[in-house]
């Protein structure tokens, strides 16, 4: 019988974010993942003023807290953070998948700003052999819809999931993030 999967979800930035917003998101995946799944929930420190290096370190004690075969999840800045600490320093333990829920992309084409903004190689700095996905609601309005683009365009082997009617918060509803974390246990299908 295989083990607990354990998920890593990083949360956004803002006051109250942990408490008051994506822990519905968390709730969403810890129920659509069922009883199989181990999800942990840090609190990121200084939530209302995100910084790349208080972030990155809480980031990195976290997932070196994890087995191998974890899969790490961020929402919105905590995701751009977290793609960002993986490229910078790729973690000691093996990862199973990475999903950006959300996430604004930091550099050319995106949201100015010189601590997050990311390399133009970001894909080839990643995990190899790691799938990421990007998730994005096409209805968001914080991060706009095309950040998911910009982020397939520097992470080659990213797979896109553009979802219609869906907003910043994906309507507090990870169930394509956890079927995406379901299939990917499933591993290859053996055909007959």
């Amino acid at each position: 019988m295989a083990g607990i999967g354990q998920v890593l979800f990083i949360q956004g930035g803002g006051a109250g974010t942990h408490d008051e917003w994506d822990n519905e998101l968390v709730d969403s995946l810890r129920r659509e993942l069922g009883n199989g799944y181990e999800v942990r929930y840090p609190r990121m420190p200084d939530e209302d003023d995100p910084n790349y290096a208080s972030w990155s370190a809480a980031i990195r004690r976290e997932i070196a807290a994890l087995g191998d075969g974890a899969v790490v999840a961020g929402h919105s800045v905590g995701a751009t953070i977290l793609i960002n600490a993986l490229a910078e320093r790729p973690p000691e333990r093996e990862l199973k998948m990475i999903a950006l829920i959300a996430a604004p992309f930091v550099g050319a084409g995106g949201w100015p700003g010189d601590e997050f903004e990311l390399p133009h190689d970001l894909g080839a700095r990643l995990p190899h052999g790691v799938p990421v996905h990007v998730f994005h609601g096409l209805q968001d309005e914080t991060a706009p819809p095309s950040h998911a683009d910009l982020y397939a365009h520097v992470i080659p082997q990213a797979l896109p999931h553009r979802l219609p009617g869906r907003d910043h918060q994906l309507n507090n509803d990870l169930s394509e993030v956890a079927e995406a974390i379901k299939l990917d246990d499933r591993g290859p299908v053996a055909r007959e």
